[in-house]
Parts: structure tokens; sequence; C-alpha cells
């Protein structure tokens, strides 16, 4: 947790902070903000709680943005190996930003609410983010921050039960779709998604009512407070990536196994084809998935340990017969799963299921294999 940590003289606060100190939040730095790791019921507790019932979840760090105008869709699709303009609206969308190498920027996720493109950035990336819109499109559409806007997440099977109580329509939205809502009295933008594998909801709420509106929500029975530690946890047993640790701009999206998220529009053949950055190492890299021609040399794979041996990130993997073939790029004992998963690059010859590698973990060899992804079944709403 500690990859896009800031020094804590410099560190910003969310507009929940003192009620995280209230519940008795344990702090700490995280992409330039002091944030709730835990609370006092541990992050065991709090993983395990947001699998059963619902969590509530303070991401008000991660950017909010709109892209206002006409050619907005076109633009913001020239940037990502993504379909933007064909997007319905209030519909929702896993995007990419890639540099011209192909290397990832940052993953983000967009709606189209019809007056704009809204957009969420990673926290530790928003200042970098913004500054690359406007530079590459800031001629083609108006690229507006929205910091006076607060981010929660309520994640888990019954997170549609609590939230339909403050507002039922909720309960109408379907995976990755969205609405405007009154909720607690603050008008809301709610898209039925979030990062846990769960269903669940992310909520942007005015700043000044995020608290008010997290009160109410806590107040629901089902409702727990649920700091980044299982946050992490969560996403890691879900199989999805943790910028700064599993993407970086040195990893293209074939490489990390995001090709779900390229559409075919977009692919080799599509209506608009490429005219994305990077795009011809890409789409070369997508028509060798095998990695038998020698383009795609790395793959983004999930292992599980055969023995009961946490395997964390930066942790060599080598062949059962010693060769250095990857490292590891999260990994932790998971909580739902009840044994140690990671996910890891290996090269690409060494990428297939069942795969058997040793990890170096303080000089002792820890056997895993290579497992699918998400380790545990997403229970998505779709209707």
């Amino acid at each position: 947790m500690t990859a896009a940590s800031a020094p804590s003289a410099a560190l910003l606060h969310t507009p929940l902070n003192a009620l995280h100190l209230e519940l008795g939040a344990r702090m700490v730095p995280f992409a330039g903000y002091s944030m709730p790791v835990q609370y006092p019921a541990g992050l065991m507790a709090e993983h395990l709680h947001t699998r059963a019932s619902a969590g509530l979840f303070d991401v008000s760090h991660m950017g909010q943005l709109r892209l206002v105008g006409a050619d907005a869709a076109a633009a913001f699709e020239s940037l990502m190996p993504v379909d933007v303009i064909g997007l319905g609206l209030h519909k929702q969308r896993y995007g990419l930003l890639l540099n011209d190498e192909g290397g990832i920027l940052d993953d983000l996720m967009f709606v189209n609410r019809g007056e704009d493109l809204f957009v969420i950035v990673n926290g530790a990336c928003k200042a970098a983010d913004i500054a690359h819109l406007q530079a590459r499109i800031g001629q083609r559409c108006e690229v507006i921050p929205m910091p006076e806007q607060a981010l929660l997440a309520l994640q888990g099977p019954q997170a549609v039960t609590a939230l339909a109580r403050l507002a039922p329509g909720v309960a109408q939205l379907v995976f990755m779709t969205g609405g405007h809502f009154e909720l607690a009295g603050a008008r809301c933008y709610v898209t039925r998604s979030g990062y846990t594998g769960e269903d669940g909801f992310e909520i942007s709420v005015p700043a000044a009512q995020a608290e008010a509106l997290a009160r109410a929500l806590l107040a629901q029975p089902e409702v727990q407070p649920i700091g980044l530690g299982a946050r992490n946890s969560l996403r890691l047993e879900a199989g999805l990536c943790l910028y700064g640790n599993d993407l970086d701009t040195g990893t293209t999206p074939v490489e990390a196994g995001l090709t779900w998220a390229i559409q075919k529009a977009r692919r080799a053949g599509g209506e608009r084809e490429g005219g994305f950055p990077g795009a011809a190492r890409v789409l070369a890299q997508l028509a060798d998935l095998s990695g038998a021609a020698g383009v795609l040399t790395r793959r983004r794979v999930g292992l599980v340990a055969l023995e009961r041996v946490p395997v964390r990130e930066h942790t060599e993997l080598q062949t059962e017969t010693g060769e250095r073939i990857g490292e590891v790029c999260s990994g932790l004992l998971g909580p739902s799963v009840n044994q140690p998963v990671a996910m890891a690059y290996v090269r690409a010859d060494q990428a297939a299921l069942g795969t058997r590698l040793q990890a170096i973990v303080r000089g002792k060899a820890v056997p895993m294999q290579v497992a699918a992804m998400p380790f545990i079944p997403n229970r998505y709403y779709r209707g």
C-alpha cells in the first residue's frame, strides 16, 4: 500500500477525514492523502464483511473530471484502445490511457452522461492524467476537473438493499450503468460498479454533503466502514489490477491481460482500427497472444501457492529448474479463498494454466501454479 505514498507533511485530507478518525481508523499515506487502511475490526473482518454484506469505502482521493463538447468522445477515443464513440447513454466502460509506446499511463472508468463524459482516474495519477488530457485533446473538448466532488463506494451483496432505502431507483441499475439520484439530500451520480468483484455502487457526491451521506449509509444495518487494506485484498481475489503494482508505463494492455477491454471496433479489421498511441505495438501483440512469434514476450497471470506461504510483490519467480522467468506484482493470503494468491508477470511460454513455478521467499522455493482469475467468482448484477 506504499507504492503511491507521499511524505506525511504534505498529505491532503478527504472530506471524510474527521469521520474516519471518529470511527477509529488507522490512517496511512496513500496517493498523497491521509487514508484509512483499516478500522478497529481489522482487515480480515472488513474483507469478509464486504463479501457477505456491504462495505463503505472512501475513494475520494481518486480524480473526477468531465470532458465536454461535441467532439469529446472522438477526442478521448484517440488516446485509448477503447470504443468511446459507440458507448450508450449512461453506460460505463473501463479504459486505458496509453503512452506512445503502448504503455499504460493509467486505467480509468468513464460514463457517457449525454451532456459530458464523466471520467474517474486513479488518485496518484490524476494530476498527470489531467495535464495529459489537456495537452493532447484540450483543443478538441473542455477538460474540467471536479475537485468539489467526493467519491464513495458501497460494495457487497447487500449494497443494493442498503442503498435502495435511500433511493429505491438504484435497484434498477445493472452492472456498468449509471444515473442521477438524490441520496440523503444530495444530488449524486451513481454507477453500479466497483473494484471488489462484488455487486455494488460508486457514488459521486458534492464534498460538502459527503459526510452526511456516509453517515446515512453507515446507519444501515448491513453497512460497515472498510479501509484500503481490505480494498486491496478484495480486488486481488477478484483478479483486478492496481495501478503502480500490476500496471505501469512499461506495460501494455496485452501484456497485462486486459485484451477484453479492447473492443472489436479498435482492433485489426475493426471500423476504427488503431489510431491510438502505441497502436502498432499493441495490435502486433494482440496478433501473437500465444507468444509463438516472439512479439508478446510476457503476460500477467494468476498464481496460487501450493504451500500456505504468502508470496508478496517483487518476489522472484523461477522454473522448477531454477531459471528466472518473472516476478510477482501483487500477492497475499486471500481471506475468502483461504489460500495464498498472487498476480505476476511471467515469460509468455510459462503462462499456460497449470504451469508449475516456484517463488523464492526468503531464500526458500515455494511451489506455485498458474491459475485462472478471478480467484473467486464475481457477482456483478447484470439483470
